[in-house]
Parts: structure tokens; sequence; C-alpha cells
């Protein structure tokens, strides 16, 4: 049986979804955050980065969200039911899965930390400087790069209803986590093809078994 490694509140969500998504049988192995919000060492002893997610397979050991997927859909999806069937559509899927963590996610965990700059655990004395670093490099470049994706993200999803074309895909559940992250942190309102295609992964059952599964789960925003 697949075993999935699972952090609450982490990337492994995705991972329990497409599971759902492919009628898998699957053990969830749990994880808590530490108080620092850090993955416990214990996640160490099944990988040695010690991040989630992490599957274990007859034997193999899988870590990376886009890896993962990838793998489950080339080992259990002969219906395809996961991956679009023409080649322009192959290529958009290939492109959103790196995209998700290659891209857009590097961004929102910045614009995680250096709203973070001003408050606990940082040093009382030297919240103020930080919080003025924090917001001097969001509002020089930071913010500005979000609006370019978000608006990129938004374009897209204008033209068609999954990131893929017309067909729902391992890319739409690899762009959830950074999706959710962008509305939660990006400060943008409007997004309103992005919340239709937000509503419409919430809308489904396998994605709704997902959270049954993993437990609550919430991005903070910044």
């Amino acid at each position: 049986m697949l075993i999935v490694h699972h952090l609450n509140n982490s990337r492994s969500q995705r991972v329990i979804w497409a599971l759902e998504e492919l009628n898998l049988p699957y053990q969830i192995v749990r994880y808590q955050r530490e108080p620092t919000m850090m993955a416990p060492p214990a996640l160490k002893k099944v990988h040695p980065l010690g991040k989630s997610p992490v599957v274990e397979d007859n034997g193999l050991i899988l870590a990376e969200s886009g890896a993962i997927l990838e793998y489950l859909q080339e080992t259990y999806d002969p219906a395809s039911l996961l991956r679009p069937e023409s080649p322009g559509e192959k290529l958009a899927c290939r492109f959103w899965l790196h995209y998700a963590e290659g891209s857009l996610m590097p961004l929102l965990m910045m614009k995680l930390v250096f709203s973070s700059l001003g408050k606990k655990p940082v040093p009382w004395v030297l919240r103020p400087v930080g919080k003025a670093l924090g917001q001097g490099v969001q509002k020089a470049w930071l913010n500005k790069q979000l609006v370019t994706h978000a608006d990129y993200i938004e374009n897209h999803l204008a033209q068609s209803a999954w990131f893929a074309g017309d067909t729902f895909s391992i890319a739409d559940i690899q762009m959830s986590f950074p999706v959710m992250a962008l509305l939660a942190r990006g400060g943008m309102r409007d997004l309103e093809h992005t919340q239709a295609w937000y509503q419409r992964i919430q809308g489904r059952p396998a994605f709704q078994r997902a959270i049954e599964q993993g437990g609550p789960f919430e991005i903070p925003g910044a």
C-alpha cells in the first residue's frame, strides 16, 4: 500500500488529493509542525531533507510534490484521469506542474518572510528595522512581481477552465497550493477567474475527501 508521510498544513495535501482522484488505497503517517512551524525531526528518518510530502511505494522513497504527482499519474493512471490527451494540453500540464514551485512559490515564500520581519521571533529591538526592511523590499520589487504572476494566471484561466486547458489534470493539483497562497498573501482583489477556478477545485468530491483525510487545511496570510 502507498504510504503518505503527511505534515499538517503542507504540500502533502496535494498528494492525498491526487490519490483520492485516482481512487487508490493509501495509508497516512501524520506529523505535526513544531511551534516554529518547521517540520519535526522525525521526518528526517524518512527522507534526508526532512520535508513533506514523502511517499513510500514498493520500497521506493519519493519526495517533491511534482515528482510524486508525475509518478502517481504514470504508474497508477492508465485511464488518464489526471493527464490530458492532446499534445498542446500535455505541454501546458508540464509547464504549470513546474511553474508552481519553480517560479511562483519562491515569491510567495519571500512574501511571508518579509512580512514577518517585524514580528516574533525576531528580537523586539530589531523589529522596527526588520519591518521597515520588509516593507521596503515588498514595495520596491516583490509586490510588483506578484502582480505580474497574478495577472498571468488570471489571463490564462480566463481562456480555459483548467490549467492544462479543458481537462482537469495534475497541473491543477500542483497549482492549488501556490494559488491558495497567492490569494491569502498577495493582497490582490478582482481575480475573478482565479477565484472561480478555486471554487471549482473545492467542489470536487476527491478534494473534499482529501480534506477529510488530511485534516483542516489553511495557508496563513502574510
